[in-house]
């Protein structure tokens, strides 16, 4: 849905594109001239399965130090390299689910990960967040009670595209206890971890790694995508026990063999030099969340509840007079890149069977360097309404 909304924008330069999950700013030069660097070495061939070595001992050491004062060390047996987020979670379901399985899903959710585990034939449940006084809300004892011995994975993503969600401390604890019982996995997805805007020891969002043992069914997902500035290089990981490491490994063979080398090497350099990147982006997206939010807010007939993490607003238009106008929010999003100049994502992708509880829901990615470009948009919308 995403795509059809941009498609009716493409060829329109007065549009204003917040409809990707992507920062505009480029990927910072050290990075671009460690791959180049690589070509220019001649480091065209084949690599491991798994990721170059190096690569995968610099990224235990990095998740390693995001960790709590007590967490388990992530050591290299357990990483696996891959070609961009999307792939790792795509390796993770074909490692984890078969035709039949049961799956729930906490939603709304980026739709790939819904959208995988049907695609192996599973049968995926979906338990809602909720907003409630101005917060997103999980009901732990509905999503307890709908993981049971027959759920074979549970799928989260915290912090949460679209709404910004994160999974407090003691959830995740219920979360893992009640799934040891269950026999569940649990595939987190936490590529929004250092996107977070909350005081916090080690300024990252509470993760699965800070309190699971290392053999616990748990596999967590990450990407240099977001906190990276690297959407389009497609590069990711993996971590997981250190017994699944080798399946993963045979996984990854049939799906694209490796990640490229000098992709690889990019990667190498953005872990080692994350001090110069990733804090100031997650200052300058804390400026664009602080500034858009308010303005959004202030729009007569918006609703929304404030990201805690990640780089979205999703917020929701209703209007009083007439109830449903805005249900569709994939033809509302259309007409806004239309009649509007806007382009934003419509909620109706982040949703599975959507209910009444779901209409008029839309995406806004703020990660835009220029954040006068943020108030335009507010100003488009308001106008437009």
């Amino acid at each position: 849905m995403i795509r059809q909304v941009a498609n009716a924008g493409m060829g329109r330069s007065d549009v204003l594109k917040f409809w990707f999950g992507e920062s505009d700013e480029v990927t910072p030069a050290f990075i671009r001239d460690a791959a180049a660097a690589s070509l220019q070495q001649g480091e065209t061939f084949y690599a491991h399965n798994l990721g170059l070595p190096e690569l995968r001992e610099a990224i235990a050491g990095y998740a390693t130090d995001l960790r709590c004062p007590g967490a388990a060390p992530i050591t290299a047996e357990r990483i696996a390299v891959t070609s961009g987020g999307v792939n790792a979670l795509m390796l993770a379901v074909q490692a984890l689910v078969d035709a039949g399985d049961d799956v729930v899903a906490v939603t709304p959710v980026w739709p790939n990960l819904t959208a995988q585990p049907a695609i192996m034939g599973a049968r995926v449940q979906c338990v809602s967040l909720k907003p409630v006084a101005g917060e997103w809300k999980l009901d732990m004892t509905e999503l307890l009670a709908a993981i049971t011995p027959k759920t074979r994975l549970l799928i989260v993503n915290a912090p949460n595209n679209p709404t910004g969600w994160t999974l407090a401390r003691a959830e995740q604890e219920a979360i893992l206890a009640h799934c040891r019982q269950t026999g569940t996995w649990i595939l987190a997805d936490e590529v929004y971890e250092r996107l977070y805007y909350e005081p916090t020891p080690n300024g990252c969002a509470p993760s699965f790694l800070d309190i699971a043992a290392p053999e616990d069914r748990l596999v967590v997902v990450h990407s240099f995508s977001k906190s990276f500035l690297m959407t389009g290089w497609r590069l990711g990981w993996l971590v997981m026990p250190a017994a699944m490491t080798p399946h993963m490994g045979k996984l990854v063979e049939f799906n694209t063999s490796c990640a490229p080398v000098f992709v690889q090497r990019a990667g190498l350099v953005a872990i080692e030099r994350t001090a110069d990147i990733t804090p100031r982006v997650v200052a300058h997206l804390k400026t664009c969340r602080d500034t858009l939010v308010p303005l959004l807010q202030a729009v007569p007939g918006v609703q929304l509840a404030p990201a805690k993490g990640g780089m979205y607003a999703f917020f929701r238009l209703q209007d009083p007079a007439t109830p449903g106008r805005f249900g569709d929010s994939l033809e509302t999003a259309k007409r806004l890149v239309v009649e509007a100049g806007l382009g934003l994502a419509p909620g109706n992708a982040f949703m599975v069977n959507p209910g009444p509880e779901a209409q008029g829901w839309l995406r806004w990615c703020f990660a835009s360097q220029d954040v006068a470009r943020l108030g335009q948009g507010v100003e488009r919308l308001r106008r437009w309404l």
